[in-house]
């Protein structure tokens, strides 16, 4: 596939980009004014509770403060979500992703069986924390596992206990085995050291504690990777996040278009990432940076994951003709018409036949 006027993220000239594993050499699609970036990776969120709507009206102190105080006071919505069969809820939580232009998920918790997924999933070994996890000093010195990374919720607060939790996850590390810790609001110079690296949740961060992490100074001492978190506690939107992000000023454009991308590539030791792309509209944007974070799902005119068309914008129809659309269903972003890979309109339905009041940012005809 030839993918042709495309302007490269870094670059002001359009070119033609050829992509290998895509089984149609002979298409070339032609594009005006879009720009084209790999495919996003977003190193964590829960894919089965992105049905959520965000739950809290106060600022915590931590994570577990926050979770009694949702339990106690949205009892019926939470009822409500686990009406939808967690299937369906993790089917969601994928498409979310996708609609975005993430290309590889990292989910956070338990293993389950996901098949014929329109992006990569990724399952490592996960703790949910230091202070919820059963047993989690005998899951982190699991001798068949030490080779292995492992993910943990950590300092995902703003008081001392949230601090010391983090001391007390690598002092128990017995095998020294790789860390990827997620939030580190608490997280010190120090203690970012004993990390492999850090996901930022900044969204999340401020959501639940009006406080995210010193990103501008842990990026010295870990790698930075970008995660959304799942609705409980942000938008769905991971462009809204970025931007949010962005203006921190923790870290330069490069570097947090990095943690999308390259630093992610490189932690979670991803493979042929090279040929998963989206192209989107491009915004009138100061400079190429202005335009990537000015996308929108709306905005995204293709993706490709792997080399295989995951979904386009209906603008590209046209050019598609080779493709068969049954494998394809038609949804609208802000009343633009996409067509994603899998029937998205019947587990809309499905997903609303369990809670009519889930709050879906794709319609159907």
């Amino acid at each position: 596939m030839i993918l042709h006027n495309v302007t490269a993220i870094d670059s002001d000239k359009p070119v033609s980009i050829h992509v290998d594993k895509t089984g149609t050499d002979n298409v070339t699609l032609n594009f005006t004014g879009a720009i084209i970036f790999p495919g996003l990776v977003n190193s964590h969120d829960h894919l089965d509770f992105n049905l959520f709507p965000q739950l809290g009206s106060n600022i915590y102190n931590n994570y577990v403060e926050w979770g009694h105080y949702i339990h106690q006071n949205y009892k019926q919505q939470i009822a409500d979500v686990l009406k939808v069969p967690l299937a369906l809820r993790l089917q969601w939580g994928i498409y979310k992703n996708l609609l975005g232009g993430v290309t590889t998920v990292v989910n956070h918790g338990a293993h389950v069986k996901i098949n014929n997924a329109p992006i990569t999933i990724l399952q490592t070994q996960c703790l949910h924390s230091v202070r919820l996890q059963k047993l989690w000093r005998a899951k982190l010195n699991n001798p068949l596992k030490q080779s292995q990374p492992i993910v943990t919720h950590i300092g995902e607060g703003t008081d001392k206990q949230a601090c010391r939790e983090i001391d007390e996850l690598t002092r128990w590390n017995f095998w020294q085995r790789k860390l990827i810790g997620v939030h580190g609001v608490a997280m010190s110079a120090t203690q970012a050291k004993k990390f492999e690296a850090l996901v930022w949740c900044p969204e999340s961060n401020f959501f639940l504690l009006n406080r995210t992490a010193r990103i501008d100074q842990l990026k010295n001492y870990t790698n930075v990777l970008f995660g959304t978190d799942s609705t409980l506690t942000g938008n769905w939107n991971i462009w809204d996040h970025l931007r949010m992000a962005r203006k921190t000023y923790m870290l330069t454009d490069e570097e947090l278009y990095n943690t999308l991308n390259k630093n992610a590539a490189a932690v979670w030791q991803l493979e042929d990432e090279e040929a998963s792309l989206i192209v989107a509209r491009k915004k009138d944007g100061n400079n190429y940076m202005d335009n990537f974070f000015a996308v929108d799902p709306a905005d995204i005119l293709l993706v490709l994951h792997n080399g295989n068309i995951s979904l386009f914008d209906a603008e590209l129809l046209e050019q598609l003709k080779h493709i068969n659309l049954k494998h394809f269903s038609r949804i609208y972003i802000d009343n633009i018409a996409k067509y994603v890979k899998g029937n998205l309109p019947a587990l809309i339905k499905e997903i609303k036949a369990f809670y009519p009041d889930a709050d879906i940012p794709a319609t159907i005809d």
